[in-house]
């Protein structure tokens, strides 16, 4: 099948329309219709702005206290993008598996931390899920009906994890309704697989087909039409075409379809209805009008509203593409195209919308094309502004001494693509300068996110280059300064700027930065950006044309100048707890734990620490770590070994062990062990001296990532851990 000509912003206007629909939905999650009216009428944009305010207990003493932030972690987003990875972990096959996708969930998914809802056994459907996985019961076994129940088995999680699916598959419904099917079953069956198929498919077929009768008919059409799902759509669109208030409508799904005949905390079929009723009653001629009203029906209806609403959200980005968001409200300003993917993958944790359209547009290229190389606009840039209207979360400063700045997506002034971001300021002075940055680790904002918590490391660290591309206005009638800049979480945790290189622009001229990013002192990296200043007043436009890093990272991770250095470690560990002899005590009460930092895009390095082990079955260090269950290691056993291991998503949990010597070690003697991955050549190293060397010449090798401490049933600790 060929991809649709604009598949890649199609993508992109559904991974936004997602977005948009889960930060509407969020704040008022759970709320019934009759509240929703009566505290804030009909939601027609966002309204995080009119909740309560976060408690001044819960916030460092240097955040004021605010309103809820509008990006938030959510689960809808989170296991959106993260499950998706089964296909990449797993070559892009077709023929992927429902145990497959299991395994995904338990080498992402940090228990009682990330991605679910941690209601409790047999309470949320997804941990009940999870527990039966960790347990050794593969999927599709540890979703279904038989073992879990028909109340908790149709909980709502399959359908709110589904859109993914459907956008590796454009214009093939068939396709995507099966990948649906696999991946719900790991941890839902019945009506709620069948909900799951029937959003999968109409957005795969959206690609291609723009009848919303159509859609529905092609949706119905991949589930048994006796089920309560295929009936319900059937009574919606008949409702439709006889009652013109969605309202009365709406009571007429409560009534037939609603909680107290669907039960459990939040059943598929009652908000499944919602997202008909949303798409049948805002079907507008105008696609600006109709993602609206569509998004306005599905937030207040209620019940689930950010799980409807992100649904609705994407279905209708697809079908009308870029354009149904750029018309009316201004939807995606607020959004700056920001979202987070807290996993135990934390260096891909601070993402945004064109990431992850470019990593789901690979995906489909994959399977529809297999000789199709993948998508990397500006040689692999990491922010490179290809997409029409995309910021990538760049945001101006605000404040004291800032100049305004306005930041827009334009053609041109790009020596390697197409597009550039402009960033137009106004009155720059020499007290005054403009400051724009992106995120690259947990902002403020976000430090202490209520409901579902933001894990996550850094994406750059000193030692890596940065490079950048700025290109002056024509217009601009005196030199203008422009500067590369960090921002770093310091002492009392409070963002201290760090200046890079500068350079003197005329009009018209351009500079290309290089900056070997320096030492920070253990302090973590929140912020990348530009500094523009002139030495008279002055206004004009500066272009960003790309902004990277590469290389590996030369530093000591160790105790910074204030106590968010602790948080740029992804806690796996049962307890992570910072003594001023022991910056790093990690405690694991069952099985093997990670504490975890660095990003998939570390490749070859050596990782060192002095570890002094206090009790456990065995201790080490991880590199290229993918998650909780992919990763090498280098460690010693409680049974006097020391062992090169390579873990790759086990159906049991076990690694394999690559080599392995006898090594006398003792509790409380400190041991310096340092593991280099060097393409698929691996040494493990014990107090300086090499003791283990292999090459992992397995299909599978692993390529990148981060590294680790590891620790099985005990307790360790160290001061620091070096990377170079």
């Amino acid at each position: 099948m060929t991809l649709p000509q604009d598949y890649l912003e199609r993508v992109y206007a559904g991974v936004l329309g997602k977005l948009i629909g889960v930060y509407l939905g969020r704040p008022f999650e759970g709320w019934w219709n009759d509240r929703i009216e009566s505290e804030l009428g009909e939601v027609n944009y966002y309204v995080n702005e009119r909740m309560p305010h976060v408690h001044e207990r819960m916030l460092p003493v240097n955040v004021r206290p605010h309103r809820p932030p509008l990006i938030v972690t959510d689960d809808d987003i989170s296991g959106t993008f993260t499950f998706l990875r089964a296909l990449t972990d797993y070559n892009n096959g077709r023929a992927l598996t429902a145990q497959q996708i299991g395994q995904t969930w338990l080498n992402y998914i940090i228990e009682k931390k990330t991605i679910l809802w941690w209601g409790g056994m047999g309470n949320s459907t997804e941990h009940t899920a999870y527990l039966r996985l960790k347990h050794g019961m593969a999927a599709p076994d540890s979703g279904s009906i038989r073992t879990n129940g028909k109340v908790v088995a149709e909980q709502i999680g399959s359908q709110i994890f589904i859109d993914g699916w459907a956008m590796i598959a454009p214009g093939d419904p068939a396709l995507a309704a099966d990948l649906a099917r696999r991946a719900s079953s790991v941890s839902h069956d019945g009506e709620a697989i069948y909900g799951a198929q029937v959003i999968a498919a109409m957005e795969a077929q959206a690609f291609v087909e723009s009848d919303l009768n159509k859609l529905l008919d092609c949706g119905v059409s991949f589930i048994p039409q006796d089920s309560v799902i295929a009936h319900m759509i059937s009574d919606l669109r008949e409702w439709r075409d006889e009652i013109g208030d969605w309202r009365e409508a709406r009571k007429l799904l409560d009534q037939n379809y609603g909680y107290d005949k669907y039960g459990g905390n939040c059943h598929m079929v009652p908000n499944h209805g919602v997202i008909m009723l949303s798409l049948l009653y805002g079907n507008e001629p105008d696609p600006g009008l109709r993602f609206q009203k569509s998004l306005m029906i599905a937030n207040t209806a209620g019940w689930d509203t950010d799980c409807n609403s992100g649904n609705v959200g994407c279905l209708l980005g697809i079908k009308d593409g870029l354009v149904a968001l750029d018309t009316g409200p201004d939807w995606r300003g607020p959004v700056a195209d920001r979202l987070y993917l807290p996993t135990a993958d934390g260096g891909r944790a601070i993402s945004d919308a064109v990431q992850e359209t470019y990593r789901v547009v690979n995906i489909g290229r994959s399977l529809q094309e297999e000789s199709a190389a993948a998508l990397v606009p500006k040689d692999g840039a990491r922010f490179h502004f290809e997409l029409p209207g995309a910021v990538q979360g760049f945001m101006a400063q605000q404040g004291f001494g800032a100049a305004p700045v306005q930041l827009h997506n334009v053609l041109g002034h790009s020596a390697r693509g197409r597009r550039s971001l402009a960033i137009r300021f106004e009155g720059v002075a020499p007290a005054q300068p403009a400051h724009i940055s992106t995120a690259t680790f947990i902002p403020p904002e976000a430090l202490n996110m209520v409901g579902y918590e933001l894990l996550a490391s850094p994406t750059i660290y000193p030692g890596q280059t940065v490079h950048a591309r700025v290109e002056a206005d024509t217009a601009i009638d005196q030199p203008i300064t422009c500067t590369l800049v960090v921002q770093v979480y310091g002492k009392d945790d409070v963002l201290v700027q760090v200046s890079g290189p500068s350079i003197e622009l005329s009009a018209g001229e351009a500079h290309v930065f290089k900056w070997q990013v320096p030492d920070m002192q253990g302090d973590p990296i929140a912020t990348i950006g530009l500094e523009i200043s002139a030495a008279r007043r002055a206004t004009g436009s500066i272009y960003l044309d790309y902004l990277t890093w590469d290389g590996t990272p030369a530093v000591t991770l160790g105790k910074g100048s204030g106590k968010l250095w602790r948080k740029a470690w992804v806690s796996g560990v049962d307890h992570f707890h910072g003594w001023s002899s022991e910056p790093f005590r990690v405690l694991q009460d069952e099985g093997t734990g990670l504490l975890m930092t660095g990003t998939r895009e570390w490749t070859d390095y050596t990782v060192r620490s002095t570890l002094t082990p206090h009790m456990g079955s065995r201790f080490g260090l991880a590199a290229r770590v993918q998650g909780m269950r992919r990763f090498y290691a280098l460690v010693l056993t409680q049974d006097g070994k020391a062992q090169l291991i390579k873990a790759l998503d086990t159906a049991d949990g076990h690694e394999h062990v690559l080599a392995e010597v006898p090594f006398a070690w003792e509790f409380g003697s400190p041991c310096e062990l340092a593991l280099q991955v060097q393409g698929q050549h691996l040494v493990g190293s014990i107090n300086g001296k090499p003791v283990l060397d292999v090459i992992d010449g397995t299909p599978s090798p692993l390529t990148g990532g981060g590294i680790a401490l590891l620790i099985t049933e005990g307790r360790m600790a160290t001061e620091a851990v070096t990377v170079s």
